[in-house]
């Protein structure tokens, strides 16, 4: 069970990312990010982000959610929070369901990190790519 941080700026952005990925709800999650900001997901090289780069800016960052939100319905469960100076720390269990017949569990750390305005300036999500390729057979 986590604790409710209300009046800490990157525990509310980690909320309305979350609120914001679960609802589909692109623009608004976008909204919520600087616009130099940087998103890795997961942190390091994957078929999600080849050179283990991130993605840069809106642009990129839209582009991500195309390539890795946008497909299925994501179910968040948050089970501890911990905010410190200008980022927090989420540890979380998320589903992604493709069809009722399909889905991937992965549990991970998403680190958010933001600026004074509270705006998203980087969010590095640590899971294990592998662990959930080989849940797809692959």
């Amino acid at each position: 069970m986590h604790v409710i941080h209300a009046d800490h700026p990157a525990y509310i952005a980690s909320q309305n990312s979350i609120k914001n990925v679960t609802s589909k709800n692109k623009d608004g999650w976008l909204s919520l990010f600087a616009d130099d900001a940087v998103v890795e997901d997961p942190v390091g090289k994957s078929p999600l982000d080849p050179e283990g780069k991130g993605h840069h800016g809106r642009d990129g960052i839209s582009a991500f959610w195309d390539m890795a939100i946008a497909i299925g319905d994501i179910e968040f469960k948050l089970l501890q929070s911990h905010p410190c100076g200008d980022s927090c720390a989420n540890v979380a269990h998320l589903t992604k369901r493709f069809s009722p017949e399909m889905a991937i569990e992965i549990d991970l750390v998403i680190v958010y990190r933001v600026n004074e305005a509270g705006k998203i300036i980087s969010l590095k999500a640590y899971w294990e790519y592998d662990k959930v390729a080989r849940q797809l057979g692959g």
